[in-house]
């Protein structure tokens, strides 16, 4: 049989089983706006779009921005000065809203052991001294909140050194300073190879090439690291630097001078979990998850202060009774990327039944070129992308073929970023298929259903370049709208949401259907677009009904 034919007959069946007593002149139809994914039934007050208004007029963009300056401030690893500091100000602003306090609003802080000592920079300069004497200060920071405060590596060590400049590693004397460009970890295992006093590398990804022609790129500092107990100085340098110290050492015989002061301290890791109890199935609970680390104003003082006041505003529509409390149970964390999310698994007595990575969900289109993303669970797409699908340049994952597990969180959130574009008068969002990197994966990894609210390609991705200057306040405030009418929509599905969000996914497999056949992929392709949608249909309906989930997190545990 053909795809395009199988996928159609199973999708009609899907169709007439669920879509009984549906009254289509209800909806005002099929809508995307700017969305570049499936289109989305729209129905006026049914799923997501039950939240949208209320939450982009409760959400307070001001005090986000403020938020986000404050972390920004900050270079922020894992238990250092940055982190710490950030960790208070979130406990201070919830405590104030009552988590904590209040019944129905929990507020936990997870304690345990680093690992290793925490890190902070204090200050750091690098200086090139030419041929004839002449010297120029090529990067310096004296507090975190410096532009070039990723000059030093993280967990890179305090001291000064000066040195003759190499620019291959077989060219080095003994107290030399190897100039590399590629991976810090290959530049320091040529540097201690050959007794360099210090290395200095310049790293950017493929992508980070600055949209707008300006070549901004070219001053941009990769944020790197080095593993905990590095001994060797070293120094990360922007495109633009090294190139300066390239035509010096062309010219003739040139030194670099280090200077590296960083503070190493006993801390805890700390993870800030707040938590909004379900009215009516308490022990079920939608997760959203933001990293503290990185020293980056889009990656991720975005996703922490758009957490915090997303959380807020949501506090605010319930305590002033423009929302009801949900059934199930939202919680939020912030902390160490990865570890966060695990920590929480390890210790919540809820049972998660979906998680969100809140991940850089602030940049500004016009300075990045990056726009929202809904990048989905795995799905056939992962595993065969078809049109419109198709990957960022961050690139496919693996996929783990037991991480295939239908849901219909991607439909969902999907339904929330085009319910918020509609609101708005327009919002160019996208999607991408499955490709790994946040706090998603852990969740994907228990058997829960996952998935990752960000903008990409953003030319400033880890790099110095990633600071308020890049962000957009209003993109901050309709991405957090999104996220919170996504989350709510899974945490309060109720039977009147049902019918939307099945139509979305039947809609999602007429439209793969058409891809399939179109692109003449494999039947077997076909076969899993409706296995997918079968599984989808039957996970929405036993979350609108209230009906148990697929128990895959239980079985796993």
């Amino acid at each position: 049989m053909k795809p395009l034919l199988l996928l159609a007959l199973c999708l009609a069946a899907c169709r007439s089983d669920s879509i009984t007593n549906f009254h289509i002149e209800q909806a005002q139809g099929y809508r995307h706006g700017l969305h570049k994914g499936p289109e989305v039934m729209f129905v006026a007050e049914a799923g997501t779009a039950r939240f949208v208004p209320t939450l982009l007029e409760e959400f307070d963009t001001e005090a986000a921005m403020k938020e986000l300056a404050f972390v920004d401030g900050f270079y922020r690893e894992p238990g250092n000065v940055g982190y710490e500091a950030v960790v208070a100000m979130l406990l201070e602003r919830l405590r104030a809203a009552g988590f904590g306090e209040q019944e129905g609003l929990e507020l936990r802080v997870d304690e345990r052991s680093l690992g290793h000592p925490a890190w902070t920079p204090k200050r750091g300069a690098l200086t090139l001294i030419e041929k004839g004497g002449e010297s120029r200060v090529l990067h310096s920071f004296d507090a975190p909140g410096d532009r070039d405060r990723c000059l030093l590596p993280t967990n890179s060590p305090s001291g000064d050194v000066r040195g003759p400049v190499a620019l291959r590693a077989e060219d080095l004397v003994p107290g030399g300073i190897l100039v590399s460009e590629g991976s810090p970890g290959r530049a320091l295992a040529a540097a201690r190879a050959h007794g360099a006093s210090a290395v200095v590398f310049t790293d950017l990804f493929d992508f980070s090439v600055d949209p707008t022609g300006k070549k901004r790129h070219l001053d941009a500092i990769r944020y790197s690291k080095v593993p905990p107990g590095t001994e060797l100085l070293c120094a990360s340098i922007s495109p633009r630097s090294f190139e300066r110290i390239r035509k010096a050492a062309e010219d003739g015989p040139c030194e670099l001078h280090l200077e590296a002061e960083v503070s190493l301290r006993e801390a805890p890791l700390r993870t800030v979990v707040a938590t909004i109890v379900g009215s009516t199935r308490p022990d079920e609970v939608v997760t959203m998850a933001a990293h503290i680390q990185e020293p980056g104003a889009n990656d991720n003082a975005t996703g922490v202060a758009g957490l915090l006041e997303g959380v807020l505003a949501l506090q605010r529509a319930i305590e002033e009774g423009r929302l009801e409390r949900p059934l199930r149970s939202l919680a939020f964390v912030w902390g160490d990327e990865y570890r966060a999310s695990q920590i929480f698994l390890e210790t919540t007595q809820r049972r998660p039944i979906a998680g969100i990575s809140v991940d850089m969900i602030g940049a500004s289109k016009e300075e990045t070129g990056a726009i929202c993303l809904l990048e989905r669970s795995p799905d056939p797409g992962a595993l065969t992308p078809l049109l419109p699908d198709v990957h960022t340049p961050w690139g496919a994952g693996r996929v783990n073929p037991e991480n295939v597990i239908p849901s219909g969180l991607a439909v969902i959130l999907r339904c929330a970023l085009v319910d918020v574009g509609s609101e708005v008068g327009g919002w160019e969002t996208s999607e991408n298929p499955w490709e790994g990197g946040s706090d998603h994966d852990v969740f994907l990894d228990a058997g829960v259903p996952g998935a990752l609210l960000w903008h990409f390609t953003d030319f400033t991705y880890h790099t110095s370049l990633d600071r308020l200057d890049m962000v957009d306040g209003e993109e901050l405030h309709r991405t957090c709208a999104a996220l919170m009418s996504g989350a709510l929509g899974v945490a309060d599905a109720r039977p009147g949401d049902l019918r939307r969000y099945v139509e979305s996914v039947l809609a999602e497999g007429e439209e793969r259907a058409g891809a399939v056949e179109l692109e003449g992929a494999p039947s077997e392709v076909a076969q899993q677009w409706v296995d997918w949608t079968h599984g989808a249909r039957r996970w929405l309906s036993a979350l609108c009904n209230g009906e148990p989930l697929p128990d895959r997190y239980q079985a796993r545990h």
